[in-house]
């Protein structure tokens, strides 16, 4: 079974893939810094696609309860401590779509505020 799946990467073009990663991550930060601009959130990744991996990390003050409501919508990201949310993109899989759709709940819970529900605020051990 793990020799059948490695055969497949003979097939896979990583530079394609690592294309398809910028142009997400690209594409997030913008979406984010247009639909999301005057809500506290903050560009942490390096903007230089060159100098960043198949992650985009933003600061904002309400980092934890913001990222547990975006996990309650099926938007899966982590929390880093003091103040950082962590996104994700797997490029094998991930579409445009997805990062649209994303960019949209995160716009929706910060516009309502519904980050403030006090159950988002409940520390777990896991983010």
């Amino acid at each position: 079974a793990l020799k059948g799946a490695l055969d497949i990467w003979d097939e896979v073009d990583l530079e394609a893939v690592r294309t398809k990663s910028i142009a997400l991550t690209d594409l997030f930060i913008q979406l984010v810094e247009s639909k999301c601009n005057g809500y506290g959130l903050a560009l942490e990744s390096p903007r230089d696609a060159t100098r960043r991996g198949s992650q985009v990390s933003f600061r904002h003050e309400h980092a934890y309860p913001v990222m547990q409501a975006l996990i309650e919508r099926g938007v899966i990201g982590d929390f880093r401590a003091p103040a950082t949310i962590r996104f994700g993109f797997t490029p094998l899989y991930t579409s445009y779509e997805d990062v649209w759709r994303a960019v949209g709940i995160l716009e929706d819970i910060l516009r309502t505020g519904a980050w403030q529900e006090p159950r988002f605020a409940v520390r777990a051990a896991v983010t």
